[in-house]
C-alpha cells in the first residue's frame, strides 16, 4: 500500500507570513497539534508545532543547558505570549521538513516516523507543493485494515 492510498487530500495549512497567535489558536480550533507553513504557490516552507509556540514562551537557556528548571514567572510568560500577535510564523516554524511522496509505501512511511520521532509527513508533489499529509493513525488504520481483509 502506498501513501496516496491513505493520505489525507484536505489539508490545513497556514500561511508563512500568519502570527504565532493566529497559528496556536487555529491549533486550539482544530485540536490538532501541527500544521504546515506554505506560500502563495502551496510550496511548503516548514512546519508549525504545539513544542514550538513552548519553545519559544519558555526561556531561552533551555537550549544552553539542556534542561529545564522551572521558575514561576507569570510577568515574563505574560509578555512572551504578547509577543505572539506580532512575531511571524516564519520564526517560529521548524524549516527542516521531513516529507514523503504519494508513492512511497506505507512501511518505510512508518519507518521514517519511528526514527524520526515525526506524528505526521506532509506529502509534496515533484515541485514541492503541498497535496496532503499523512499521520501516524492514518498508517495505522491502514495496516489494521489489511489484516482484517487478509
Amino acid at each position: 500500500m502506498r501513501v496516496g492510498e491513505v493520505m489525507a487530500r484536505e489539508v490545513k495549512s497556514i500561511p508563512f507570513d500568519a502570527t504565532g497567535i493566529e497559528a496556536l489558536r487555529l491549533l486550539q480550533e482544530m485540536k490538532i497539534s501541527g500544521l504546515p507553513v506554505v506560500d502563495k504557490e502551496n510550496k511548503l516552507l516548514g512546519m508549525f508545532t504545539e513544542k514550538d509556540i513552548l519553545s519559544y514562551i519558555l526561556p531561552s537557556y533551555i537550549e544552553k543547558v539542556g534542561r529545564f528548571i522551572y521558575q514561576d514567572d507569570p510577568k515574563s510568560l505574560k509578555k512572551k505570549f504578547a509577543e505572539l500577535g506580532t512575531v511571524k510564523i516564519n520564526q517560529l516554524m521548524r524549516k527542516e521538513v521531513i516529507t514523503t511522496t504519494e508513492d512511497t509505501a506505507l512501511c518505510e512511511v512508518a519507518r521514517i516516523m519511528l526514527t524520526q520521532r515525526a506524528r505526521r509527513l506532509p506529502v509534496i508533489d515533484a515541485k514541492g507543493r503541498l497535496i496532503g499529509i499523512i499521520a501516524r493513525e492514518d498508517v495505522l488504520r491502514a495496516f489494521t485494515q489489511g489484516m482484517q481483509q487478509a
